[in-house]
């Protein structure tokens, strides 16, 4: 996909260290905008029904990791599965380049996991060492959107027949859970709604520091039948 690339800098206007991930030239997040991020766990727990624990949850991309420290912050989840395509990603937290990335390398219930998630949604699934395992959640953040993605290969995931093999991988019930940059897209609402029994697009709000005013992203959730 490129060469991915991980800086700090100090922002002298609001004087903090500011984390940001690039791929190539392209900018793909950044600690400065994260709160969608931290939704993208919070309102996909939310809406999960069980209220007891042992949640099996799966992360798809790692990121700068702030996805996975909200999960592990629900006492319900029993397990955490980060799988992250490329390898320098997890070399980043396993090595502490991120200052808080032991909350996420050093909890038990966590495992990082080098692999595509594409491939592995479309396959035998997110754990490699038991195909075909389900899980109450799935959660994702690697493309800027269903539309606007950062390889070609990853468009047949967001069809009705790549989120039908996703649904193998869920337990009736479980939620798949998407974060999108772009405003809620009413067509790829439609195709969800021919795989799931319900689907809610949130629109997280925020504010940006660096434009001024509020900026926004959309979040999924869907149920699995």
């Amino acid at each position: 996909m490129g060469e991915i690339s991980l800086r700090r800098r100090l922002d002298p206007g609001l004087n903090v260290d500011v984390y940001e991930v690039k791929l190539d030239d392209e900018f793909l997040m950044s600690s400065l905008f994260t709160v969608a991020e931290v939704e993208l766990a919070r309102l996909a727990l939310a809406t999960h029904p069980d209220t007891g624990s042992d949640l099996d949850v799966v992360v798809g991309g790692l990121g700068l990791g702030y996805t996975a420290r909200t999960v592990l912050e629900d006492p319900r989840v029993g397990s955490l599965t980060v799988v992250e395509a490329l390898d320098e990603v997890i070399g980043w937290h396993r090595t502490e380049l991120l200052p808080f990335a032991a909350s996420v390398t050093t909890d038990r219930r966590s495992r990082l996991v080098h692999g595509d998630f594409f491939a592995m949604a479309a396959g035998s699934g997110f754990d490699p060492d038991t195909p075909g395992r389900r899980f109450h959640i799935v959660a994702v953040d690697i493309d800027h959107s269903p539309r606007h993605l950062l390889h070609p290969g990853h468009a047949g995931f967001y069809t009705v027949d790549g989120l039908r093999h996703l649904t193998r991988h869920l337990y009736p019930g479980g939620l798949f859970a998407l974060w999108s940059n772009d405003p809620p897209d009413p067509d790829f609402t439609a195709t969800l709604g021919q795989v799931f029994t319900g689907c809610t697009a949130h629109v997280v709000t925020f504010a940006n520091p660096v434009r001024g005013g509020e900026s926004a992203n959309t979040v999924y959730v869907s149920t699995a039948p």
